[in-house]
């Protein structure tokens, strides 16, 4: 897996690459994390690389959009390959991850 941060309008853009699974999710927090840390008002994961996703992955994402909203920023997950977007609707996180259908 592979995660580039750049800059965005309001916020920042987390482009992540390759698979997400038990064995890397950790980076994945560490680098969200470290965006709500500093206070980025909007950060933006784009998911368009990321071929495959584990439960640990989503718990992930899930887990960072719950801190970003207690801490009163927006983070959202965008642009899912089909069959990323296919589990995440099968597990009814999309909305909570803010991917419109």
């Amino acid at each position: 897996m592979e995660i580039l941060t750049t800059k965005a309008e309001n916020g920042r853009k987390v482009q992540v690459a390759g698979e997400v699974d038990v064995s890397n999710a950790s980076k994945l927090r560490d680098a969200i994390d470290e965006l709500l840390a500093e206070g980025v008002p909007s950060v933006d994961v784009d998911l368009s690389q990321v071929s495959y996703i584990d439960s640990t992955g989503i718990g992930v994402l899930v887990g960072a959009v719950h801190r970003a909203h207690d801490a009163g920023l927006s983070l959202v997950v965008s642009n899912p390959q089909r069959n990323v977007a296919r589990v995440l609707d099968m597990l009814g996180v999309s909305g909570e991850l803010g991917i419109e259908a």
